[in-house]
């Protein structure tokens, strides 16, 4: 049963071998590489020309409206959102392996949490970057350099709302889904753990063990001595 359900949950095998073909074939495996690149090339494409000056200046600014604001929210984010991307498909690889019911609840559920989060900020990142883009001025950037780069910063930036918004959505099916099929209502017991959890059973009168004598089990007398006929007598001291 736990064999099926991890199944549900992760590319395994037989035994939770890991499959990559089968992992690659994944939805929300093919939306976090996707959101992977995305955020790569945001990174990418702010910090190689996202930062302009005039012919007349040594100092650069960003290409955003001279918002330095601009330039540091897509830098930061985009490296934030690479790293969580490499870290959550190092979970999907792992997840098939996870025992514990509470830990595989866990991690779906931060799934759902970071997926949710991340499509906020990229559409605040959407937001923030088309409206500096719009109002920056011409003469700021008289010879029209960078620009590519910051309309494919905007472009990636408002896909990203929709591939973080269905890695979410993936997520919280994978969440029904188990709570559907009692992945989530119960702790996991190892299979090989469960003859030593069987509860011995109390002796009752007639399982009482036999003496040596054969003559069935012993009896107290009225005064708290054993009788003499068990083999013991009390001693006087």
């Amino acid at each position: 049963m736990d064999g099926m359900q991890r199944g549900a949950y992760g590319a395994s095998g037989a035994g939770g071998a890991f499959e990559p073909l089968a992992f690659l074939q994944q939805p929300h495996t093919g939306l976090r590489i996707v959101s992977w690149l995305f955020s790569l090339v945001i990174f990418v494409c702010v910090v190689n020309e996202g930062y302009i000056n005039r012919p007349d200046e040594v100092e650069q600014f960003c290409i955003f409206n001279r918002n330095q604001n601009a330039c540091n929210y897509a830098v930061s984010m985009g490296s934030l959102a690479f790293l969580c991307c490499m870290a959550f498909l190092a979970l999907d690889v792992y997840f098939p392996q996870i025992s514990s019911v509470k830990d595989r609840k866990k991690a779906v559920l931060a799934d759902v949490g970071t997926s949710a989060f991340w499509s906020f900020v990229w559409f605040v990142g959407f937001c923030f970057l088309a409206n500096q883009w719009q109002v920056a001025k011409a003469e700021d950037n008289p010879l029209q350099s960078g620009g590519d780069a910051a309309r494919a910063a905007i472009t990636f930036s408002f896909f990203s709302i929709f591939t973080w918004a269905a890695q979410g959505f993936l997520a919280l099916q994978r969440y029904k889904l188990g709570a559907d099929s009692a992945l989530f209502s119960q702790d996991y017991t190892d299979p090989s753990q469960d003859a030593g959890t069987v509860p011995y059973s109390s002796y009752s009168a007639g399982d009482a063990p036999e003496s040596p004598g054969g003559t069935g089990s012993y009896q107290q007398s009225d005064d708290g001595v054993l009788d003499g006929s068990a083999g013991y007598q009390r001693q006087e001291y």
